[in-house]
């Protein structure tokens, strides 16, 4: 029987690992200095790996969650967050469902979903059981630099509507960060402004003091 223990709120700095900053060998070590430096969730995103490299990365990064009391999230693939129990998945549009996410994997999972600058999706993920919603991007992303731009009323349109955690993604770093917490934000989800820089703890503690 799945689980009826509630998720744990989403607040703080969410990391997002990229391979093509991290390799296989350094993961652990840059995913521990992100937890070192504040992050509250890692999502573990990696679209190429074979799946056995995934598992294992996978299972490396949600030790370390564990021992830092962090969340961990995998990205879009349900079949990665079942194999390692992970604590939750982040799907965009052309991902697996959310109802059967939620169905594979209890309702003490945290479901995230992509919103984009949508916010008339986000109230409809919303009443399917998202445990929060991601809009993005808000500045330019070497990650995704062709999705769609997203506004900073719409942050405030969904901080003053939605009842979930509400969290912001793209082009993020410390110089750009306070603009967004300034609109109510929960959470910032940070990849290059985390694990591009010369000093990952470092980077992540001045984003984590921001909240």
């Amino acid at each position: 029987m799945p689980s009826l223990t509630p998720p744990p709120p989403i607040k703080g700095l969410y990391t997002i690992t990229d391979p093509n900053l991290t390799s296989p060998e350094n993961m652990g070590h840059a995913v521990e200095s992100a937890l070192k430096g504040g992050a509250k969730l890692v999502q573990y995103r990696d679209k190429n790996s074979p799946f056995d490299v995934q598992v294992a990365l996978a299972k490396q990064i949600k030790t370390l969650c564990t021992h830092y009391r962090a969340q961990f999230i995998v990205n879009d693939d349900l079949a990665l967050a079942q194999a390692v129990q992970a604590d939750g998945i982040h799907i965009g549009k052309n991902d697996c469902d959310l109802a059967a996410a939620r169905k594979a994997l209890g309702e003490s999972a945290i479901i995230g979903v992509t919103c984009y600058n949508d916010l008339s999706r986000a109230l409809a993920m919303q009443a399917a059981g998202a445990n929060y919603v991601a809009f993005g991007r808000f500045f330019p992303s070497k990650t995704k630099p062709n999705a769609p731009q997203a506004e900073l009323e719409t942050l405030r349109e969904a901080k003053a509507c939605l009842h979930i955690p509400v969290v912001a993604i793209g082009g993020i770093h410390f110089d750009n960060a306070s603009t967004l917490l300034e609109t109510g934000v929960d959470s910032l989800a940070v990849i290059q402004g985390v694990f591009a820089q010369p000093d990952i703890e470092m980077a992540a503690r001045k984003l984590s003091q921001l909240f």
